[in-house]
């Protein structure tokens, strides 16, 4: 735990003290603040956050592989992975330390959006059961992407690279439920499976199935496992 404390605490200071991070945590909260008031003044007869947690999964798709991109990459372009590998560090605590100090950056982003249901509160009645378990379910959609981010950080040494390889696989997941067209049986069944927006929204609508959150940590169990292999290759 310690180790993991180590990589978690000197990617976080990395983090706040880098102007990238910003940039895509104000992009993030500009595009979705925006969009969320403006829906708010077009149905302003409802308090619901539907619209945001409609909106956030897209863009997430892209934001969480841009605060991923470089956590593998930029320490192989560098030759400072190899430093980090010389240290008492196993591969599976530098990548979780690196994971947990990604979501830790999400979470952060993820607290500053709570003005929105605290300022629909304070005008009615608002269902804050759906609102919890919208939060939980962004928590773990960006818990996956930052995985799958790491992962595809770990194979190569460009950043631009990484971002471009991260962003398709999440969007991909995002969208692969519609790749089909309108498929019926069991092979859409499959497709809605393999959706992180389908599992996302089973969530947001207050519904908490064991199902979509196993979906969850698969992704991020299997996206790690491959980004360590990834590493300890190096070692080889």
């Amino acid at each position: 735990m310690k180790n993991i404390y180590f990589v978690w605490k000197r990617e976080s200071v990395a983090y706040f003290t880098s102007p990238v991070a910003y940039i895509v945590v104000i992009l993030f909260l500009l595009i979705t603040g925006s969009l969320f008031w403006f829906d708010y003044f077009r149905e302003i007869n409802q308090l619901t956050l539907r619209g945001f947690f409609n909106q956030a999964p897209l863009f997430l798709a892209f934001f969480a592989p841009a605060i991923t991109m470089g956590l593998l990459a930029t320490e192989k372009k560098e030759g400072t992975l190899e430093l980090l590998m010389t240290m008492p560090i196993s591969d599976f605590q530098i990548v979780i330390g690196k994971f947990l100090a990604s979501v830790t950056l999400l979470m952060v982003v993820f607290l500053m959006t709570l003005p929105y249901p605290f300022s629909l509160s304070r005008l009615g009645e608002l269902d804050w059961g759906s609102v919890w378990a919208g939060y939980l379910g962004l928590i773990l959609l960006a818990s996956s992407y930052a995985a799958i981010g790491i992962m595809a950080s770990s194979f190569v040494k460009d950043q631009v690279v990484a971002i471009l390889v991260s962003f398709s696989m999440c969007f991909g997941l995002f969208l692969i439920e519609k790749f089909g067209g309108n498929p019926t049986g069991t092979s859409a069944h499959i497709l809605e499976y393999l959706s992180t927006n389908y599992h996302f929204q089973n969530i947001a609508r207050g519904v908490i199935d064991v199902r979509d959150v196993f979906y969850y940590f698969s992704i991020i169990v299997i996206s790690l496992v491959i980004a360590q292999a990834s590493v300890s290759s190096r070692r080889w």
